[in-house]
Parts: structure tokens; sequence; C-alpha cells
């Protein structure tokens, strides 16, 4: 935009100046036309004949001038190209006189034609045509052509110093998403005082997230404390208290519930930064099924390449595939057999790693699949009837945000529930 408002200012300034220009031009080349057809006309009017000869040649000769006399029969063309050619014709017909004719060829020889009376007799005068010089010259083109490259060349160099505070803006905003505070930090001595003020403010918002990101972490240490120390307590004196075994089993399930429930709210409250590195897909997938391969109520069935690598943390990941896999143990039990089975594959396509997880169960209502990544949604009767937090799969979708994948449900055409997730592939 600021190319073409610059170029169009150089076009409008161009022909402002041309239309200046031109009246003057104008007048002045049919002046110059007009004295050399005068001096001519003096001087044949004035010279006997064998000194009209003479000058005749030496007009030719000298000036580049013809004098020729004008036949009736002659064929001419008009100099009209333009509309300064028509201007000229009439500022010579005002100073030569009636009769005047300026015509661009005369009898097919092309060239700058003033026909003129002496008394009764008529005469051409031949001149060269670049006496009368166009408005759009080459001159006048380099000299647009010049202005609009430095017209580029400033708008390129403008755009630059505005959009270069603009990418370090959007590059710290993508740093503090991240919960990288350090390296979101703008520099607050620009010169610029409308884009120092921005930087300032926005050091003070991420100091400010900084902080309350500290905080939450402080907060989230001492409840994992302050809860975790009589829940001990309790789980010891229910065992030494309780005769009953059953009541004992009970309560001791409903402590370790209670347990796990803080486990997952430390997990979805998790700090966004994790260390990526090459991980060995099928080792984490291993050490994930392993504590399912001895139940009865779960069947695990894997198809992943040994030597296939991702670009993930590795606790992070296995703390994925262990909530996936205990979501289909939960809800993705058959029907009719009472077992879940859950198949994981995984392939590389280009630079990405695509892993499913799927199991055979009854799926999820299609109006339920774009909420069930949110905090504390379950997706129908038999996950409301569920005894966990509503979080293991929010924690899935957060997590495998953090290591620059993404994560989606969806059910399959023969039934259950796949989860998709989409990681990069080591180099």
């Amino acid at each position: 935009m600021l190319a073409l408002l610059l170029i169009g200012s150089t076009v409008a300034w161009l022909q402002t100046f041309r239309a200046l220009e031109y009246e003057p031009r104008a007048i002045q080349t049919a002046q110059q036309i007009a004295s050399l057809v005068n001096l001519s006309r003096a001087a044949l009017v004035y010279s006997d004949a064998i000194a009209r000869v003479s000058l005749i040649k030496a007009l030719a000769d000298q000036e580049g001038v013809r004098i020729l006399p004008r036949e009736p029969g002659d064929k001419y063309e008009r100099f009209d190209k333009s509309a300064l050619d028509e201007r000229i014709t009439e500022e010579l017909a005002a100073r030569l006189g009636p009769g005047t004719v300026v015509a661009s060829s005369v009898n097919g020889e092309p060239g700058l034609w003033i026909g003129f009376v002496i008394d009764n007799d008529a005469y051409w005068l031949l001149t060269d045509p670049s006496r009368v010089t166009p408005l759009g010259s080459k001159t006048w083109l380099v000299w647009l052509l010049t202005a609009a490259a430095l017209s580029l060349a400033g708008a390129a160099v403008i755009a630059r110093l505005i959009n270069r505070p603009l990418k370090q803006l959007s590059f710290a905003a993508s740093r503090l998403r991240d919960g990288d505070f350090v390296a979101s930090r703008l520099d607050e001595k620009v010169v610029t005082s409308e884009i120092r003020e921005v930087n300032i403010g926005f050091n003070r918002m991420a100091e400010q997230l900084a902080k309350i990101e500290q905080d939450r972490a402080v907060m989230l240490a001492g409840i994992s404390h302050d809860l975790r120390t009589p829940l001990a307590r309790l789980r010891l004196e229910t065992e030494l208290s309780v005769a009953d075994p059953d009541a004992r089993d009970h309560m001791a399930a409903d402590i370790a519930q209670l347990d796990a429930i803080i486990d997952k709210f430390l997990d979805y409250a998790r700090p966004d930064h994790v260390d990526l590195k090459p991980v060995v897909l099928a080792d984490v997938v291993e050490g994930c099924v392993y504590p399912f391969r001895d139940t009865d109520d779960m069947r695990v069935k894997v198809e992943v390449p040994h030597e296939l690598r991702i670009m993930a943390d590795e606790v992070e990941l296995g703390r994925v595939l262990s909530n996936l896999l205990e979501n289909a143990r939960r809800y993705g039990k058959g029907v009719d057999t009472g077992v879940a089975l859950v198949e994981i594959t995984a392939k590389s396509r280009e630079s990405w790693v695509l892993i499913k997880v799927r199991d055979h169960g009854q799926g999820v209502a299609p109006e339920a699949l774009q909420n069930l990544t949110q905090p504390f949604f379950r997706g129908d009767a038999a996950r409301t009837s569920a005894t966990g937090a509503g979080l293991g799969l929010s924690i899935v979708d957060k997590t495998i945000q953090r290591m620059g994948g993404s994560f989606t449900l969806a059910n399959s055409p023969s039934g259950g529930l796949a989860a998709h997730i989409k990681l990069k592939l080591a180099p």
C-alpha cells in the first residue's frame, strides 16, 4: 500500500508537471518555427533571383531547411497526431496569418512541413520534425522509473521498520504461550515511543503471569503435601481400627481414589515447559502396556515399528498412553464380553508420526466428541457414574500440545472410540 501510494503520487506529480509544461512548450515551439518561416520569407522577398538560389541552397545544407514551391495538386497529411501538435498548429496559424498549413508529410515524404504564402505565391518549408519535442520523452520515463524504484525501496524499508517490532512481539507472545517467561522479554529502550510503551506493558504482563505461575506451583505443592499427609494417616488408622475386612477395603479404595484424583489435578496443572528428545516409541508403549497384561478385563494389541523414533518427553508420553489405556479399560469394554479390546498402532508420514489408540466399545455420542477434552466433562451416563475426576483426556490433550503435536478423538466406523496422536518424527 505504501508503494502504491508513493507511485501514485509520483505519477500525479508527473501529470501535473506535464500539464504545466504543455502551454509553454507549444508557444515556444510555435515561436521558433514561425521565426524560421518569417526569416526564410524575408530572405526570399528581399533577395534577387541569383542570391535566392544560393540562399535556398545554404539553408538546405547548413540548417536542414528546404523551401519548395507549393503546387495545387500536392497531397499532405495534417500535423495533428496529438493535442500538442494541434496547439502548435493553432499558434502557427495565428502568427503566420491565413493560409498557413502545417503537415506531417507532403506527397509521401515525411517531415515537418509549413505552408506559407508570399504575395500570390505559395511555398513549402520542410524542416526537421525533431524541433517539436513530445511531452512524454525518454528522459521523463527514466525519471519516472527512478522515482518508482526509490518509492518501492522506501516503502520496503518503512514496512520492515514497522513489521520488525511486530514480529518480535509475535515471537515473544508465542514464547509466553509456551511458558518461557524469560525469552518473552522485549526491549524497553527502543526509540519509537509507541513501541516502547507496548514493550513495557507486555513485559509487565509477562512478569505478572510468571508470578501467578510460580504462586500456582507453590499452591499446588502445598495442597499436595497438606492433603496427602492426613490421607496417609487415615489409611493407616483405617487398616488398624476397622475390623470388617470389606469395610476396610472399601475405605482404603476411597482413600486411594482421593489420592489418584489429587494426582490428576497436579498433572493437569503441570507447567507447560517440556524437554523434547528422540524417543523410541515402541519402548514407551511396551512400558505402558506392561501393567495391563495380567488384567482379566483388558487385552492390548500393539503394532508399532521398533525403529520408529519421535520427538517427545518420555515421561509425559508415558502418562499420555497410560491415561488412554486406563480410559479404554474403563469405558471401552464390549457389551457381551465385558473385556476391553485395545489396539495401539503407529506409522510415519512425512515428518510426522501418527499414533492410534482404539477400543472396541460403544463409542461416544457424536455431539459429545468435541467436549471430551474439556476439564471435568463426561460423555455419557456410564462416564457420569465413573469415579474419576474427568481430567484424563484433558491432560492428554494438554500434554500433546506441550510437545508440539495434536490430539483428536473420533468414533471408529466399526465401533469404539479412537484416539489419534500426531507428533514430530525424530531426525
